[in-house]
């Protein structure tokens, strides 16, 4: 089996806002076949799933602040970066307070149709709450959000 296209670069990790997104210096269609592929990102040897982005006509890839720290790197620091196309599923691991009440909702169809990123960010907004009130308000948010209008 032959090995995902992937590509290597060096940057410096910026600041501020500069942090949160790495400029990409390959054209990404070249490279792996599309615009905005979903891809691999390796820094430091910490690894994540982002998608390639492309916003004013520059290309970029996220770099939150929570893989920043995962990578052990700050402003300043030139790292090296590799982007390999990522050709796994992508699947959300959902809470199980969240799954139960999606369920007893009957809007689990309607989560599943949401984005790998908004799967992602909903479940991953459960997960941080500190308080089991805050966490299950969450839960009420998300499934209010999905109900049909």
């Amino acid at each position: 089996m032959a090995h995902p296209p992937s590509t290597s670069f060096l940057f410096v990790v910026g600041e501020g806002e500069e942090a949160g997104h790495i400029p990409v210096p390959v054209e990404p269609r070249a490279v792996f076949g599309r615009a905005r592929p979903p891809v691999v990102v390796t820094v430091a040897g910490h690894r994540y799933r982002s998608t390639i982005a492309i916003m004013s006509g520059k290309v970029f890839v996220p770099f939150r602040a929570s893989h920043r720290a995962s990578a052990g790197v700050k402003a300043g620091d030139e790292v090296q970066m590799t982007l390999t196309l990522d050709t796994e599923p992508r699947v959300v691991e959902v809470p199980d307070d969240l799954a139960a009440a999606l369920d007893a909702a009957s809007l689990r169809p309607a989560f599943d149709l949401l984005s790998f990123t908004d799967q992602r960010e909903r479940a991953e907004s459960v997960e941080s709450a500190k308080k089991s009130e805050t966490r299950a308000r969450r839960i009420a948010a998300i499934v209010d959000r999905l109900r049909p209008a």
